[in-house]
C-alpha cells in the first residue's frame, strides 16, 4: 500500500508540473522569435531595408493576430479594435484581410466601411476608397467619409475640392483637431492664408502634441516668409532636421522657388535614410494621412518624443 501511495504521489506531481512546462515554453516562444528577428536584421545590408521592414511588419502582424487563439475576438467591438490597431501600425494590406473576416462574421457596418476606405486609400486604391467613403453618407460616420474624400482630393493636388469637402466635414465635427489640421493645410495650399492660420491654430490649441499640426503651422510661417516663428516652433518641439528641411522646401515650392537640394553634413550624421529621402525626391508637405514626411531614423527623436515636447504655441503667436 505504501509503494502504491508513493507511486500515486509521483504521478500526481508529474501531472501538476506539465501545465507549468507548457506555459514556460509558450512564454519563451515570443522572446525567441524577437531575438531571431533582431539577429536577422543585423545581417541585412542597406539594400535589403525593404525586406527588414517587411519582417518587422510580419512580426507585428503575428503579435496582433495571436489574439484570436486566445479567444478574445468574441465580440464585434473587439475585432474592430484589433483592425484599428493594425492600421495604426500601418499594416494596411493585412487589415483588409481582417475586415473581410470581420464582415463575414458580423456583416457590413459603417465602421467596417470606414476601416476599408482608409485601408484602400493607404494602399493606392483611390477609386475604391472613394466608393466606401461615399457609403458613409447619411450614417453617424458621414463626417469621416467627407474627411476621407477630402484627403483623396488633396492627394490629387485638387486643393479647392479638398477645402470644400473638409469644410463640410468640419461643420459636422467642428472640434476635431486632426480634421482642422488637414483643413488648414488644404487652405494654405489653396492660397487662403488667413483661414489656414485660423484652422491650424485651432488644431494646435485643441491638440498641442500633434506633430503633423506643428509641421503644418511651421509651413504656414515659412510660406508667409516668417522663418523666425517657424524655427522657434520647430526648435521648441525638437523637430528632426530632415523634417525641418522638408518644411522649408515645401514653403519654397509654395512661393514658386527652387527647393534646397540636400541636408547639411551635420544633419545627415546618424540619419542617412531620412537624409536620402529628403535629398533625392521632390517633397510636398503632406497633411496627416497624405503619405507623410520622412520618418525619424536612428539618432533622431521618435514621433512620440517630439509630440510630447512642450510647445510655447499653446497661445496664438503674434503674426
Amino acid at each position: 500500500m505504501k509503494t502504491a501511495s508513493r507511486r500515486t504521489k509521483r504521478v500526481a506531481r508529474r501531472v501538476a508540473q506539465k501545465p507549468v512546462q507548457r506555459r514556460w515554453w509558450q512564454q519563451l516562444a515570443m522572446p525567441l522569435a524577437a531575438v531571431l528577428a533582431v539577429a536577422l536584421a543585423g545581417c541585412m545590408s542597406p539594400q535589403n531595408a525593404a525586406f527588414q521592414a517587411a519582417a518587422e511588419a510580419q512580426q507585428q502582424l503575428a503579435e496582433q493576430t495571436a489574439l484570436p487563439a486566445k479567444g478574445t475576438l468574441d465580440t464585434q467591438a473587439t475585432y474592430l479594435k484589433l483592425v484599428g490597431q493594425m492600421q495604426t501600425n500601418e499594416l494596411w494590406f493585412a487589415s483588409l484581410a481582417h475586415i473581410d473576416a470581420l464582415e463575414q462574421r458580423w456583416g457590413v457596418t459603417p465602421e467596417s466601411n470606414l476601416l476599408r476606405a482608409d485601408a484602400l486609400r493607404h494602399t493606392d486604391m483611390a477609386d475604391e476608397s472613394a466608393r466606401f467613403y461615399q457609403r458613409l453618407t447619411g450614417t453617424p460616420l458621414e463626417a469621416s467619409g467627407l474627411h476621407g474624400l477630402g484627403l483623396l482630393a488633396g492627394g490629387r493636388a485638387q486643393f479647392a475640392d479638398a477645402v470644400r469637402l473638409l469644410e463640410q466635414a468640419r461643420r459636422l465635427r467642428p472640434a476635431d483637431a486632426t480634421l482642422l489640421g488637414d483643413l488648414g493645410y488644404a487652405l494654405l495650399r489653396n492660397g487662403d492664408d488667413a483661414q489656414a492660420r485660423l484652422r491650424l491654430m485651432q488644431a494646435l490649441q485643441l491638440k498641442p502634441d500633434s506633430l503633423q499640426t506643428q509641421l503644418n503651422l511651421a509651413l504656414y510661417f515659412e510660406a508667409r516668409n516668417d522663418p523666425a516663428q517657424a524655427t522657434a516652433l520647430m526648435e521648441a518641439n525638437r523637430i528632426p532636421e530632415p523634417m525641418r528641411l522638408a518644411v522649408r522646401n515645401a514653403a519654397l515650392q509654395l512661393r514658386g522657388l527652387s527647393p534646397v537640394a540636400s541636408l547639411p553634413t551635420s544633419a545627415t550624421r546618424g540619419s542617412p535614410k531620412a537624409a536620402a529621402d529628403v535629398a533625392t525626391r521632390p517633397l510636398t508637405l503632406k497633411a496627416s494621412g497624405w503619405s507623410g514626411l520622412p520618418r525619424a531614423s536612428a539618432g533622431e527623436p521618435s514621433a512620440q518624443a517630439v509630440a510630447s515636447a512642450p510647445s510655447p504655441f499653446a497661445k496664438e503667436p503674434t503674426p
